[in-house]
């Protein structure tokens, strides 16, 4: 017992020396930190003191560079100032110096003016005086003369009117008469060498148009493939264009007879088709005949086109560019329109340059003249009246209406371009061989056989064939039946043999077909 109890004071004893020594220890180093703290401190703040007294010299360098900078520039603007100061002082002293200078010559100038001006007065204060002293002579003198011829003045001075006016009437009379001999004398031969300078400068091409055109073939077996099975291609081709085919022993070749240009045209260009693609048989046939009737159309508006550029005439409305081009498949007494109204317009252009007139409307008046020889559908008016009526609708010059109106003195001529295109008409119908009235008169003939046809009911088609021999007249199934067709055929012979005159017969031939079509989809 007393043991542990020794042991527990031992124990006591043991601890309070180790908190006594602990205790020790630590107040040791804590002095030693406390002093090692301090002297970083010191340390620090000696880096600090240096380092700011671093950047305060800095700052004190750069606002003393800053202000030499500032002082610099205030230098500059101020010297400018002064410079620009003491320019205007300049300005304003050459200004003052100048108006000076200036007010004294006016004032010299001034002074000048005052005495031309006192020295005019004089001058003109003399010649009043020289004046009112003559009046007074002239007064006199026309008084002594009145007493010694017994007149007035104002009698003598009618009198001696009345001479002058005889005297100068007789010469102006004189001179007139002498004028219009010599204008008769060399009006003639100036109009001739006009028209014959215009004709020599102006190559033309005589070109008579046929009512035939051969279609050339490769080898003749194409001639059996062209007739068909019992002529049915022939005959297809026949009814969709109007024109006549012939097939003779010409070897290679065969002839399309029409006295229309244009349906020999489209017969001509749809055979070609048929021929180079192979394919020949009645539906085939009406498919190309359709598409060459639209390609002719736009070949005329092509053809109208292309003449106008070549012509140097601008600003033509499309109907009458149309009209142009139809004149290419319409002939007139056998002479093509087309090189007829291009051949006027040419000469028309080259004589009014010769009168020194418009050349460029003149072309236009020239090429316009015949355009009422092809309407689309015929009518009873000149053609020259129609082709008037055209111009003035498609907004022309009065100048070219006039000329295309009055180039058959069908109206009274108000323009020098009107004689100029009547006498260029003349000039190009006139030249040998250009022109066949026959021919005319012929297609014309034909043409009223068509129109007779078509003056009766349910007629769909009508050609005029084999020279005028023959009128072949297609009617339309749902309107005219078997027996009517027949009837037709009386009425319209009747009615050729009573309004016409032509030489031998004429044969009607009235053909009626029935199609049956169906679609299957």
């Amino acid at each position: 017992m007393d043991n542990i109890v020794t042991l527990i004071i031992i124990g006591i004893v043991g601890i309070g020396i180790g908190f006594a020594i602990a205790k020790y220890l630590e107040k040791n180093n804590a002095s030693q930190l406390t002093k090692s703290a301090k002297k970083n401190a010191a340390s620090i703040l000696k880096g600090a003191n240096a380092e700011a007294e671093s950047i305060k010299k800095d700052k004190i360098l750069q606002a003393k560079e800053k202000f030499i900078e500032l002082k610099s520039e205030h230098e500059k603007v101020i010297l400018s100032r002064e410079k620009k100061i003491a320019d205007a002082e300049k300005r304003t002293r050459d200004k003052e110096s100048q108006v000076s200078s200036e007010l004294a010559k006016s004032k010299k100038a001034n002074a000048e003016i005052e005495g031309k001006q006192k020295s005019y007065n004089d001058k003109l204060a003399y010649l009043d005086k020289k004046q009112s002293e003559i009046d007074k002579m002239h007064r006199s003198q026309i008084e002594q003369l009145e007493v010694i011829s017994s007149l007035s003045a104002e009698d003598a001075k009618n009198q001696l009117m009345q001479s002058l006016k005889e005297e100068a009437k007789t010469s102006a009379m004189a001179y007139v008469q002498n004028s219009i001999e010599e204008a008769k004398m060399t009006a003639q031969q100036e109009a001739k060498k006009i028209i014959i300078t215009t004709i020599q400068r102006i190559g033309t091409e005589e070109a008579v148009e046929n009512c035939v055109s051969v279609f050339n073939l490769e080898s003749d077996d194409v001639k059996g493939r062209i007739i068909g099975r019992e002529g049915r291609n022939i005959r297809a081709i026949e009814a969709a264009t109007g024109v006549e085919i012939i097939v003779d022993d010409t070897p290679d070749a065969i002839i399309l007879s029409c006295f229309d240009s244009v349906r020999r045209e489209i017969a001509r260009l749809s055979l070609h088709k048929l021929v180079t693609d192979g394919r020949i048989h009645p539906a085939r046939i009406e498919e190309i005949v359709k598409k060459t009737t639209k390609q002719i159309e736009e070949e005329i508006i092509e053809v109208g086109k292309r003449t106008i550029i070549d012509l140097g005439i601008h600003g033509l409305q499309p109907e009458l560019i149309k009209a142009v081009g139809r004149m290419k498949y319409r002939s007139s007494y056998g002479q093509n329109l087309l090189q007829h109204s291009r051949e006027v317009a040419k000469l028309c252009g080259v004589m009014a340059s010769e009168l020194g007139l418009n050349p460029k409307l003149a072309k236009r008046a020239g090429l316009l003249h015949d355009i009422g020889k092809v309407p689309e559908t015929e009518t009873e008016v000149p053609h020259a009246i129609l082709g008037m009526q055209w111009a003035e609708k498609y907004g022309e010059k009065p100048e070219v209406c006039n000329a295309i109106g009055a180039h058959h003195d069908e109206i009274e001529m108000t323009s020098l371009l009107s004689p100029i295109v009547q006498v260029c008409d003349a000039i190009s119908g006139a030249r040998p061989g250009a022109r066949r009235q026959v021919l005319d008169s012929y297609i014309q003939r034909l043409k009223d056989l068509e129109e007779i046809a078509f003056g009766f009911g349910g007629v769909n088609k009508a050609y005029a064939i084999q020279a005028g021999r023959e009128l072949r007249v297609m009617v339309e199934s749902e309107k005219v039946s078997d027996e009517k067709a027949a009837q037709l055929s009386f009425e319209i012979s009747q009615k050729i043999q009573t309004d016409m005159t032509y030489p031998g017969q004429v044969k009607v031939t009235v053909i009626r077909e029935t199609r049956a079509v169906n679609i299957a989809k």
